[in-house]
């Protein structure tokens, strides 16, 4: 396979022909809409009074309501769960704000578990972008939250999480996060002339990054705030590189997973691992990375750490979710492969559909 060279203007044009490059440079302006649009919907009064959020979706919806499981860990407030499967939660009650989040609005799983309980006491919420959720959210005047963004789902994350946010400020669930917000914003929109397409290799470390990946098995380790920054990272690997890849959490991961790093040996040159880093981190979690890396080492497998940005926890998983965004591109890219289609998923959609 030829060499891709990421300084040339052409290898944009020519494997990105769906243009996933420009959902990447749009991440920060999708913050800024997204909590606009979630701060001015009107919901009824007595959607404060939860002690449930249950967020149903899957993919990239779904990773949405983990980050807000993250945020949402660190309060005292109503639990949140996601969910994912064809039947909702046995314990959603009228203290459950019950939210369906799928961006094509068409997802058979998140509409199943939600078509279960439109019946049943929840407060509901529906966010998506049309189909038959919209529908659905129309015919029954369910409160609605309709995304006026066009891309893959992937990579409109940021309105199933910065939407999910603004909700629950709104009602008052979470502490405010505007001034959180508004220090995303900014460390976002610095990091990304550093790692975007036109800094160069030699100064840019995204694409450094990515060409240590090339060939290899990407497995990213994460913990506490970075967990689900981790599961991110391993399925734009997946969705965007169409490379194989997996994420572990610490300190789980020191209960079992470094024992296997030693069978098959062949295997130990073809995995690479990534840790993502935050100055947030327990500080025994921080030590724990410090060892696992020598572990690793001393198995002969290679690895980086990459460390957040910013003094907020928002910004710290947001600028992480940003580089790694970059990262399963310019792995896309060197792989030779059009980031945007996911010719599998579709396929197993048609399959299910005839089924």
């Amino acid at each position: 396979m030829t060499m891709v060279n990421l300084d040339d203007p052409e290898v944009y044009r020519q494997l990105d022909p769906s243009h996933m490059l420009a959902r990447i440079h749009e991440l920060p302006l999708q913050c800024r809409q997204a909590w606009q649009r979630a701060s001015e919907l009107e919901l009824p009064g007595d959607y404060a009074k939860v002690d449930k959020i249950v967020i149903l979706g899957m993919g990239g919806s779904a990773i949405g309501g983990d980050f807000l499981h993250s945020l949402a860990a660190l309060e005292i407030g109503p639990l949140v769960f996601v969910h994912r499967d064809y039947v909702p939660p046995a314990f959603v009650d009228s203290d459950t704000l019950l939210i369906a989040s799928s961006y094509s609005g068409n997802t058979e799983e998140t509409l199943s578990a939600f078509g279960q309980a439109l019946e049943g006491p929840a407060k509901k919420l529906a966010i998506t972008t049309g189909g038959e959720l919209k529908t659905i959210a129309e015919e029954r005047k369910i409160p609605l939250l309709t995304i006026e963004y066009v891309s893959p789902p992937r990579a409109a994350l940021v309105y199933s999480f910065v939407s999910l946010l603004g909700i629950c400020q709104q009602l008052g669930l979470l502490a405010d996060k505007s001034r959180d917000i508004a220090e995303m914003l900014e460390v976002l929109e610095e990091l990304s002339p550093k790692i975007d397409e036109r800094s160069p290799l030699a100064q840019n470390p995204a694409k450094q990054l990515a060409n240590r990946l090339l060939g290899h098995v990407g497995v990213v380790y994460g913990a506490g705030i970075l967990s689900e920054v981790a599961h991110r990272w391993k399925t734009q690997l997946n969705e965007n590189s169409k490379n194989w890849a997996f994420y572990e959490i610490l300190p789980e991961l020191n209960h079992n997973a470094v024992v296997g790093y030693e069978f098959p040996p062949e295997m130990a040159d073809k995995m690479f691992v990534v840790f993502l880093r935050s100055p947030s981190l327990h500080r025994r979690i921080l030590t724990r990375y410090q060892v696992t890396s020598g572990i690793l080492q001393k198995a002969g497998v290679s690895y980086r750490v990459v460390e957040a940005t910013g003094v907020s926890v928002l910004s710290q998983m947001m600028s992480l979710v940003l580089f790694g965004d970059y990262v399963s591109y310019y792995l896309a890219l060197l792989n030779q492969a059009d980031p945007s289609p996911v010719s599998v998923i579709d396929y197993l959609k048609t399959e299910l559909a005839q089924a």
